[in-house]
């Protein structure tokens, strides 16, 4: 299975830790080599990697990984939100395909469970362990559900029971449900795929995830993730 990789954006909130995000070392490595370990672990045979802030640096680290990611440069990654990078990469995106962040630590269980639970257009990996500890509630991307498939997806939702771990199966369909918007986020697109029926979720249980998006996420990190 072929993996998509979102790299491109600046990474403000970790600015005082590391001046470039999917470069930020956790246990001596760069973020985006963790992620890219857990992609091949769980089933990734090769990469794309969506880059933007300071891309050659970024797209140097991810070369050095066992996987040989090729990379595609969003230009306007500074204005525009994270569906445009998915767009970017959308000649490597034919068929079923891992997409994750690259500011994303995955347990490699998570991944492999998610890439062969994947049954329709768009399959994302929910969380359902509300108020855990990891989790910062104040950004994360909420989920509503209902019988397996995404009924509401958003940060501003009220009424919600999964956390959105940020690692999806997608493929075609979701390109298209973007391609027609001026400057989409990912989530309006997962949002017009589940209008249709078209977006399930996998139940990732207790496997763990931590979005890495400032320094207290970095810190526990450092912490906490397992060895």
């Amino acid at each position: 299975m072929h993996a998509v990789v979102l790299a491109a954006g600046a990474g403000s909130r970790l600015r005082d830790v590391a001046p470039v995000k999917p470069l930020a070392l956790f246990r001596g490595r760069a973020l985006i080599l963790h992620v890219l370990d857990a992609l091949m672990a769980g089933g990734a045979t090769s990469a794309t990697v969506v880059v933007g802030y300071r891309a050659d640096a970024v797209a140097a680290a991810a070369a050095g990984h066992a996987l040989r990611p090729a990379t595609v440069v969003n230009a306007v990654w500074e204005t525009t939100p994270n569906g445009v990078s998915l767009l970017a990469a959308r000649s490597a995106i034919d068929g079923p395909t891992l997409l994750c962040m690259a500011d994303h630590l995955l347990s490699p269980g998570l991944v492999a469970r998610t890439a062969t639970a994947a049954r329709l257009p768009l399959t994302l990996a929910v969380d359902r362990r509300l108020g855990h500890p990891w989790v910062d509630e104040a950004d994360v991307t909420r989920v509503r559900t209902e019988r397996g498939a995404i009924a509401a997806i958003g940060k501003a939702l009220v009424i919600y029971d999964a956390y959105d771990t940020g690692l999806f199966v997608v493929g075609p369909s979701l390109v298209r449900a973007l391609a027609p918007m001026a400057a989409p986020s990912l989530s309006e697109g997962v949002a017009v795929l589940a209008k249709q029926g078209m977006a399930g979720v996998v139940d990732g249980g207790d496997a763990p995830w931590l979005d890495v998006d400032d320094a207290r996420a970095l810190a526990l990190a450092e912490r906490e993730w397992p060895l």
